[in-house]
């Protein structure tokens, strides 16, 4: 249950969401001298739903294919009350329960980079480094294990293929992992697939609430081109966005199909109506590509 230096998805096979790596096939050079065949996404215009600072990396990927792509996010993150965040951050490096020289903790349980965001600002106020603490962590997908890298902590635990809250909790299964005390530091939004499976496996489980989700309005001219029909494709990282997407534009929301990364998006997407074209199995770039470029053919 280690998590592999390379796993499916990360940079040996394209990266996570943001890596910026290079595509898998030949695009025309600046001179235009290349006998790389047109891609399905070239001449299309796609709006990732996403800050541009996150959307970074798959942006210059689906660029450098020939598409147009623009940025707007949905929504967007505040800090929760920092006091219960704040509290289980000391509990993970403090002397544990009942005065034991240990975590009050096995395993953190992670499922976003936004997640990773909350716990290094909670570790910071209180004076602590996040990768001392004597607990495994388990990430949902590469991108939160990146995050956590980048936070000073190595994950332990990261789903191979099913990048979401069912995808550990299968992962653990499967690994007929025995119970241990697990904290799951998640967005207000999060549902209960993570925490309900590893009770159901006897795990002790805590959820802190570690930041929450608020509505972020499309700019005028992103809902000017929606509305034009000058969207080809619309991507959405998160059932939060396809309800955001359904609010924010009504029944004209239906105008523009969508492609949905993970099932967890999907079925938000399906429950608000929205047009969905095409599913990524991973949170990664090629996956994320090769939904895009079935979603137009």
């Amino acid at each position: 249950m280690t998590a592999e230096t390379d796993p499916p998805g990360s940079r040996a096979d394209g990266g996570p969401i943001g890596s910026g790596e290079r595509p898998e096939r030949p695009v025309p050079g600046p001179d235009g001298a290349s006998d790389a065949r047109v891609t399905d996404l070239a001449g299309r215009t796609i709006l990732i739903t996403r800050a541009p600072e996150r959307a970074k990396g798959l942006k210059a990927r689906l660029e450098s294919l020939g598409a147009t792509v623009l940025t707007a996010p949905l929504t967007t993150t505040e800090p929760a009350d920092p006091a219960d965040l704040d509290a289980a951050v000391k509990s993970l490096t403090g002397p544990g329960a009942a005065g034991r020289s240990r975590s009050a903790y096995d395993w953190v349980f992670v499922t976003s980079v936004n997640a990773v965001e909350a716990l290094a600002a909670a570790a910071g106020r209180a004076e602590v480094a996040l990768g001392q603490a004597p607990v495994k962590w388990a990430a949902v997908g590469p991108a939160t294990a990146k995050a956590l890298a980048s936070a000073g902590v190595e994950a332990a635990a990261v789903p191979d293929k099913d990048h979401s809250a069912a995808g550990l909790v299968s992962l653990f299964a499967t690994a007929n992992h025995p119970p241990d005390r697990a904290l799951l530091p998640q967005g207000d939004l999060a549902g209960p697939t993570l925490a309900e499976g590893l009770r159901a496996m006897g795990w002790t489980v805590d959820t802190v609430v570690a930041y929450r989700t608020v509505p972020h309005p499309l700019p005028p001219d992103i809902l000017a081109n929606w509305r034009d029909g000058a969207i080809d494709l619309a991507l959405l990282a998160a059932g939060s966005a396809a309800r955001e997407l359904a609010a924010q534009l009504g029944p004209d929301a239906a105008r523009v199909p969508v492609v949905a990364i993970g099932e967890p998006s999907a079925r938000a997407a399906r429950e608000a109506g929205l047009r969905l074209a095409a599913v990524a199995a991973q949170a990664t770039d090629d996956a994320v590509v090769l939904a895009l470029e079935s979603a137009v053919r």
